[in-house]
């Protein structure tokens, strides 16, 4: 608002003083579609979080759940069934729903030229007309588009920490080991751990439903499908998505996707070597200013980045930065967690609409919370 008022002040002041004041009574309709879900319960979190101008909240879902009562910060919601025509009514749609539901209902969404959609899935990711946002990264990318895909929740992570040294020392190679929750896999996967885990420690027999395997006291280098070049798709969405949201298909990345028994947030394992030298020293000036990002990185006081700790928390926590033994002065070595339902889901979908007010001029950026 006041960066509002400063540009319209110089011509008038009175002008701008009522321009501020709408803008500050402004609320808009928001829709989330799966709100039933795992990652659509925490976009409704993040929403109240972050105090969204929000006047209504619809919460959409199938017929097996319209008519529920969920409990929210906003207080009693009663589930919706799902429509286009319902969804149209919404000025931001928050899509947490499978990438087939979103092919066949986003398009028609946007059809009305006014509605934003903004999709959790991975159905249009990778088509060359539909952004694919991280908003510190690219937000310019998705000007004046009404269908918005979010990235990957592992790509998202790894681009808060990867993106302020690109700009600084430009990315070459990045190399990069998940260590991937099962949060990854929603309610389900948590749900199974928990249960598998339980039937473990009573001698019973554990059943893999969610998951390839048994996950309780397991890791499982194995998460979507598996491609013709021997990486899952999971490890190629990596690739893919660094590239497209950086821009740069000069960036080469490389991928191993592992499923571990814990229930919240992804940690990331990253070598890069950059065009420029580097130096852990230079590294760290860089991510201490980068939003989004929280430099946890004291060794010798066993202070790093864990998933415990990064757990439910809006920013991503990096830390481990060493020379990479690999690639010298030119290489670095880093340890990455960030909250996959946050930060890899809800949290980067309503940042995805903060910008979008403010390419409209109708919000104000908001410094992430820690």
């Amino acid at each position: 608002q006041a960066r509002l008022a400063q540009g319209l002040s110089g011509s008038d002041s009175a002008t701008a003083t009522r321009a501020v004041a709408l803008v500050a009574k402004m609320t808009f309709v928001v829709g989330v579609v799966g709100a039933t879900g795992a990652v659509g319960e925490e976009m409704v979190k993040v929403l109240h979080d972050r105090k969204f101008p929000l006047s209504k909240l619809h919460l959409f879902a199938s017929e097996r759940s319209a008519g529920k009562k969920l409990a929210t910060p906003f207080g009693e919601k009663e589930v919706e069934l799902f429509s286009v025509q319902a969804a149209q009514q919404c000025d931001f749609v928050l899509m947490a729903v499978s990438g087939d539901f979103s092919k066949e209902f986003s398009q028609k969404i946007v059809a009305d030229g006014k509605t934003v959609v903004i999709d959790n899935s991975s159905a249009f990711r990778y088509h060359d007309e539909i952004p694919l946002v991280v908003p510190e990264v690219n937000a310019s990318a998705m000007k004046g588009k009404l269908l918005i895909a979010n990235p990957n929740c592992t790509t998202a992570i790894a681009a808060m920490a990867l993106w302020p040294l690109h700009q600084k020392f430009t990315l070459r190679k990045v190399i990069i080991s998940t260590y991937q929750a099962a949060s990854g896999a929603g309610a389900a996967g948590m749900t199974e751990l928990l249960e598998g885990t339980k039937r473990h420690l009573n001698g019973e027999a554990v059943v893999a439903q969610v998951f390839a395997h048994p996950l309780p006291f397991n890791v499982i280098p194995h998460i979507d499908a598996f491609q013709a070049n021997g990486y899952t798709k999971e490890e190629m969405k990596v690739v893919w998505e660094t590239q497209k949201i950086f821009g740069s298909k000069d960036i080469a990345c490389s991928c191993t996707a592992v499923r571990v028994p814990t229930l919240r947030s992804h940690s990331e394992a990253i070598t890069i070597e950059t065009k420029d030298p580097i130096t852990v020293e230079a590294a760290l000036d860089v991510l201490r200013l980068a939003p989004g990002v929280d430099v946890v990185d004291d060794p010798a006081a066993k202070v790093y980045p864990m998933p415990l700790n990064a757990a439910n928390k809006h920013n991503v926590e990096v830390g481990r930065l060493r020379t990479s033994l690999v690639f010298g002065s030119n290489g670095l070595d880093l340890f990455v967690c960030g909250d996959q339902l946050l930060r890899g889901a809800a949290l980067n979908a309503v940042l995805i609409a903060e910008a979008k007010l403010e390419e409209r001029g109708a919000g104000v950026k908001r410094k992430l919370d820690a």
